[in-house]
């Protein structure tokens, strides 16, 4: 025992510091660079308001916002490497999907969602804390537990006073009867497990929560502190009021590559960029498609060292989404006009009207997409398709699927 202490009191402690890892440092360049700039700022401002002008009197600018929604979706995934076939997120948004949903065609609907909940809320709504949090996935948990726990008192208030009066007006409460001790003790023990229960369902025990784990530790890094990242690229956003909406948005997109404060979720950064657009009026009419513009970038300028040439990639990208709309939405419209000379004369009762609307509001559509859509058969759905004209995309005789392209 003497040798194992002499041993034990040989050995020096060694000091173990744990160096907490920093959200990387961005910096917004002092002074601008508007030489190398000024070129592709001012393509993106007037690329991004003729495209907005032209969208505000459109008439098929429904179709046209929620079309885009699933092509930007795509490219995000795409930018990370990842191939989602546009037939296939149209599919798994309608619930029809042919096969079973890949990880990474979930991670793609996820961004649609985003991209249509930031559209279909006011524009300053994504920025802030609340919209933050929302887009987090994070928005409700307080909300859920307030109203788990208000939920019993808001129900002994609903019937408390009014019960009780009830009881005494009777002129006799329920009792038991003394000869009934088993069945009282019975009823005790239900009540008692229903108790148990209710505390089981709600992650209490012995009146206190469990904590439990948000995230898998074998995926996310748990020492990554993302309100810390987040609250230092909304820092940065600050200092950007009075700089152009677009070299904002720019700016926005650089800052958030190069922070990351949400693990795994790259994509939020450019929804929070158009975002921007949208809240500072440049985008009034249409959430930007940026993982389309920076998608038309070529690979080996898409990422460059220097904080000007990163910048001025951004600019483009801004400057190559608004061309891209404006080349669709023409396509689109000039398709609409031809296809709407076919209805000429028809009764007013006629579902090819509706049948146009969906389809250019869809990359592709299905009979059974037509059919749940226009409440009809498949069958009439098909007919229907046979009399517009629409032109078929799969080259399949089964399973088969029209679009406008």
């Amino acid at each position: 025992m003497t040798e194992a202490n002499t041993v034990i009191a040989s050995v020096t402690a060694i000091l173990v510091k744990v160096i907490r890892v920093l959200p990387s440092a961005y910096q917004i360049p002092h002074p601008l660079p508007w030489p190398q700039i000024v070129g592709p700022l001012a393509m993106a401002e007037d690329s991004m308001a003729r495209l907005d002008e032209r969208l505000a009197k459109s008439p098929i600018r429904d179709g046209f916002i929620a079309r885009t929604h699933f092509t930007d979706a795509c490219a995000s995934l795409w930018l990370e490497g990842e191939l989602v076939h546009l037939d296939d997120l149209v599919l798994h948004d309608a619930g029809m999907d042919v096969r079973a949903p890949t990880h990474e065609l979930t991670r793609a609907h996820a961004v649609l969602r985003a991209r249509r909940r930031i559209a279909d809320t006011k524009p300053d709504w994504a920025l802030s804390a609340a919209g933050l949090a929302g887009l987090r996935g994070r928005g409700e948990q307080g909300d859920r537990e307030a109203e788990r726990l208000n939920r019993n008192g808001e129900e002994d208030e609903a019937r408390g006073p009014e019960d009780e009066g009830s009881d005494a007006d009777t002129g006799e409460a329920f009792r038991v009867a003394p000869t009934d001790n088993r069945l009282a003790d019975v009823f005790a023990a239900v009540d008692a497990a229903i108790a148990q229960a209710d505390r089981t369902l709600a992650g209490e025990n012995n009146g206190r929560r469990q904590p439990q784990p948000e995230r898998d530790p074998l995926v996310y890094d748990l020492d990554w502190d993302e309100d810390e990242r987040l609250d230092a690229w909304r820092a940065i956003l600050d200092r950007t009021g009075s700089l152009p909406p677009t070299l904002a948005a720019a700016i926005a997109a650089d800052a958030w590559t190069t922070i990351e404060p949400l693990q795994h979720t790259p994509w939020h950064g450019r929804l929070f960029a158009a975002a921007l657009l949208r809240a500072r009026g440049k985008a009034r009419f249409h959430l930007p498609c940026l993982h389309d513009g920076l998608k038309a970038i070529p690979r080996e300028r898409r990422r460059p060292r220097d904080a000007t040439s990163r910048l001025a990639v951004q600019l483009e990208a801004i400057a190559a989404a608004a061309e891209l709309g404006l080349k669709d939405h023409d396509r689109w419209l000039t398709a609409r006009t031809l296809l709407g000379r076919k209805l000429a004369g028809r009764r007013s009762t006629s579902r090819l009207p509706a049948l146009l609307d969906y389809v250019l509001s869809r990359p592709i559509v299905s009979a059974g997409m037509i059919a749940e859509e226009l409440k009809i058969t498949p069958r009439a759905a098909q007919d229907l398709v046979a009399e517009l004209g629409l032109r078929e995309v799969t080259g399949r005789g089964r399973y088969r699927a029209w679009g406008i392209l």
